[in-house]
Parts: structure tokens; C-alpha cells; sequence
């Protein structure tokens, strides 16, 4: 009986669980891999590659850290009750922020209430809504004030149930305000084959990628060109989560988030079981390099990276499989060339 009780067990673990290590993937990094942060989530890297801003939690408080001293700084501490998802600079050195004004519940939070913010750099500024309901992150220039977000049924009326679509923009600062201009949709799609979500801009923001969430926990690498309209399916995986997240300079290349490595590791396919990967944007979808291995370890994965401008680092975050995208518990810093 204790047999056939094993052996049920056994047949009951996700496929290729018993390859996955036991243990902490943070005690077991390579040397190019420092712990910057001990706490936080969703970083964005300045655009002069001297500080990471990044949440302290969802629906939490914006931080910023110096990479030279260390020092850690809080943007929104004076802001009570905040509960802000995504921090993420503007070219100027002012800062986006993303998320409600206030927190009702995780779901409604996160997408009917979910907004833009702007805050200035200037010391005791406060942040001030752009009046622009968007759905989950955003692309923002690093060379200019331009940005792009999405929009689902939950933040826009006008859209049927299912459909979603990307806008551009750019942002006009006065002062310690700013405001949204010269807004346009730039893509459209018309139900939940396709849920949009912007990534990042490339080739002079005249191109930018996106995320093309797809059915039963599917996902592609979608890129646009903004003057054409042509859009291309860079990941040419229908069967994989392939999200990007963070650009390489000259927009070669960009990190994805992916489950891939479950074909070897096995376990639950979607954005549980993710790592970080390198993709080339020529189409084929076959010039993936694995970059992380944190989902080598059971529980582990490595999610939310990003790219100095520079090319010489990564900032991400690392996650545990059963918590919801983008929980984090620490910022770490992934050296190309240091």
C-alpha cells in the first residue's frame, strides 16, 4: 500500500519536477551576478546608467539607489497610502509612475483603476495624474519624451470585451506637471488572440516591441515599426511564454522573459516557470541564449529585466513560481562587461 501511495505521489509532481534543484538560486550565483537590493521589484534603469529606480512591492512605495554609493532614496514616501506598481524614468530624470490612486482590491487595482502618473525630479514633488487609464506597463524612451501603453476593455469603455490597443504619446513637462500630447493608436487588436501590451522603444523610437499575450498562458515577442505599421512575430513560438522585457543598444536584441526551459526542466508552462533569455530580432525565432537560471531551482525564477543604455549590465528580480507577475523580493545586477 505504501508502495502504490509513493508511486501515485511520484505521478502526481508537475512533469520534470525531481530535475529541478532543492535550495536558494541567490546562494548559488555566478560571478557576474551581484545582489543589489535585498528587497523590491520591477526595476527601470536611469538613462545615464547611475541609478535603478524600482517598487518596494505592489501597491507599495517608489525607490531609487545610487549605484555608486549604494544609498537608497524614497520618491513617494510622501504620499500616503500609495500604491503604485511600476516606477520608471523619463529622459529628463523625472519619473512615470503606474498604478491607482489608492488600493481597493488586486484586480480592480490593477486594471480598471490603473493610471499614469508623472513626478518631477525636483526635491518634495508629488505626483500628479496624467489622466490616462492604461493597462498593465509601459514603453518610455530613453532618448526622448516619448511613450506608449495599452488599453483593454477594463480602462476604456469604447473597446469591446476581449479587444485591446496601443497608443503613443509624448510627454510635455511644465514645471513640476506634465501632460500627455500627440497621442495616436498606433495597433489594434480586436480580441483575446492577441492582448496588447507595450515593452520598448528601438531605432530611435522609430520601432518599439511589444507583448502579445495569447490563450492558455501563451505569449510572443511582437516588434512594430511606428511609421509602417508592419508588425513582426520576432519569437515564432505559439506554443512558449515569451515576453520581452528590456532592450539591448542598437535594438539588435532584447531580453525575454520565457518558460523554455521547461522542455528540459519540465513543470508548469506560462509565466510561473520563466527565466530570462537573449533573442535576436531577426524573425526567425531562433537565436535564443538562456541568461538566468534561477527556474533551475524548485520554486525559482528570474523575472523583469532590463538593459543599461550602455549595454554593460542588467538589473532584474528575483521571484518565486507561485507568486503573481511582477512580486519580487530583491533587485540584482547582471554584469555583460564590468
Amino acid at each position: 500500500m505504501r508502495l502504490f501511495l509513493g508511486l501515485l505521489l511520484v505521478f502526481a509532481l508537475p512533469l520534470g519536477a525531481a530535475e529541478r534543484k532543492p535550495g536558494n538560486p541567490l546562494d548559488h550565483l555566478p560571478p557576474n551576478i551581484e545582489i543589489l537590493t535585498h528587497f523590491g521589484e520591477r526595476a527601470d534603469i536611469s538613462p545615464d546608467n547611475q541609478h535603478v529606480a524600482f517598487m518596494d512591492k505592489s501597491f507599495g512605495d517608489a525607490f531609487t539607489i545610487d549605484l555608486k554609493t549604494r544609498i537608497i532614496r524614497c520618491l513617494t514616501c510622501n504620499v500616503p497610502g500609495a500604491a503604485f506598481l511600476r516606477v520608471m524614468h523619463l529622459v529628463t530624470g523625472d519619473y512615470i509612475l503606474i498604478g491607482p490612486d489608492h488600493f481597493e482590491n488586486v484586480h480592480v487595482s490593477r486594471t480598471r483603476d490603473n493610471e499614469l502618473w508623472f513626478l518631477s525630479k525636483q526635491p518634495g514633488s508629488k505626483p500628479v495624474k496624467l489622466d490616462q487609464k492604461m493597462s498593465e506597463g509601459a514603453a518610455i524612451s530613453k532618448k526622448s519624451l516619448k511613450i506608449s501603453f495599452s488599453q483593454t476593455h477594463d480602462q476604456a469603455a469604447d473597446l469591446a470585451p476581449g479587444a485591446s490597443r496601443l497608443y503613443v504619446a509624448d510627454v510635455e513637462i511644465s514645471g513640476t506637471t506634465a501632460q500627455l500630447v500627440n497621442k495616436k493608436q498606433v495597433y489594434y487588436s480586436p480580441d483575446k488572440s492577441c492582448t496588447l501590451e507595450a515593452q520598448d522603444f528601438y531605432d530611435n523610437d522609430r520601432k518599439m516591441t511589444f507583448s502579445c499575450y495569447e490563450p492558455n498562458n501563451h505569449a510572443e515577442v511582437m516588434g512594430i515599426d511606428l511609421a509602417t505599421g508592419k508588425v513582426t512575430d520576432f519569437s515564432q513560438a505559439p506554443d512558449d511564454y515569451d515576453e520581452p522585457e528590456g532592450i539591448f543598444p542598437g535594438g539588435e536584441y532584447t531580453t525575454v522573459e520565457s518558460d523554455r526551459q521547461c522542455l528540459e526542466l519540465g513543470g508548469r508552462r506560462g509565466p510561473w516557470n520563466i527565466d530570462i533569455w537573449k533573442l535576436k530580432l531577426d524573425g526567425t525565432g531562433k537565436n535564443f541564449t538562456r541568461l538566468t537560471h534561477f527556474n533551475d531551482y524548485q520554486g525559482g525564477k528570474a523575472s523583469n529585466p532590463v538593459i543599461s543604455t550602455d549595454g554593460r549590465f542588467m538589473a532584474f528580480q528575483t521571484a518565486n513560481n507561485t507568486d503573481p507577475a511582477g512580486v519580487g523580493y530583491g533587485i540584482l545586477l547582471y554584469w555583460f562587461k564590468k
